[in-house]
């Protein structure tokens, strides 16, 4: 068995511990933002059929047999990477789905069902974790010619003055945009977008050259929010 990422190379499907029926649940997971997209069942065949595909597949309950996500609708999910829990009794598939992940057309299975405190839908802030993660790694490796690096020997300073003048051209962005919907006038929101991109990204870079997990920004806006008159109280 070859398998078509070589990102799945590392799965030791022999781990797996399927239940008496010869199944075993698999979550997944949209790697970009983390959002859960959908639950099923897999068997040695479904998760070999995966491995090999790089395509998700799955073992259909009822109609007993060998699925792959997407067959009919098109709506594919192309697997990124793949995980076991502690137990070995669970699969979780990191996607990304070519279309919505349910069958009622919702982009997770999880999006028409009754709820009771859950988190509202993603807006895909949850791949900010990737790039944390590559900035973290540009910070102990300092790779010759990496941008990241040349702002962090810098110190402080470096980063820091690049999230003011990154602030600056947002507000400039932002105010562009406002114009154009006031005239009619067609609307840059990719550069408004852009910006904000930047500005994202430099505050990465300042928080890890600070020592500061980002987490710790998390957990301030986690702790004001629902708080009438806080900032981000809402």
């Amino acid at each position: 068995m070859n398998p078509a990422d070589p990102a799945l190379a590392g799965f030791d499907p022999t781990r797996v511990r399927y239940g008496a029926d010869g199944l075993v649940p698999a979550i997944a997971q949209d790697a970009r933002d983390g959002r859960i997209l959908m639950v099923a069942w897999q068997d040695a065949e479904a998760l070999s059929a995966t491995l090999a595909s790089g395509e998700a597949h799955f073992h259909s309950r009822s109609r007993g047999r060998l699925w792959r996500k997407g067959e009919e609708s098109g709506n594919i999910l192309t697997v990124t990477g793949i995980a076991l829990d502690c137990d070995a009794d669970t699969v979780l598939l990191q996607v990304v789905p070519a279309g919505p992940a349910c069958h009622t057309g919702a982009e997770s299975c999880f999006d028409a069902g009754p709820t009771a405190g859950a988190a509202p839908l993603s807006a895909g802030f949850g791949w900010l974790e990737e790039l944390r993660r590559t900035v973290a790694e540009r910070a102990r490796t300092r790779p010759e010619g990496s941008y990241t690096a040349r702002l962090l020997a810098r110190g402080v300073d470096g980063p820091a003055r690049k999230v003011t003048e990154e602030a600056v051209e947002v507000l400039m962005a932002a105010k562009d945009d406002a114009v154009a919907q006031a005239t009619g006038a067609a609307r840059p929101r990719a550069e408004l977008a852009g910006e904000v991109a930047d500005l994202l990204y430099h505050l990465i870079v300042l928080l890890e050259e600070r020592g500061l997990d980002p987490a710790d920004v998390i957990g301030v806006l986690r702790e004001r929010h629902g708080r009438p008159g806080e900032r981000n109280g809402a």
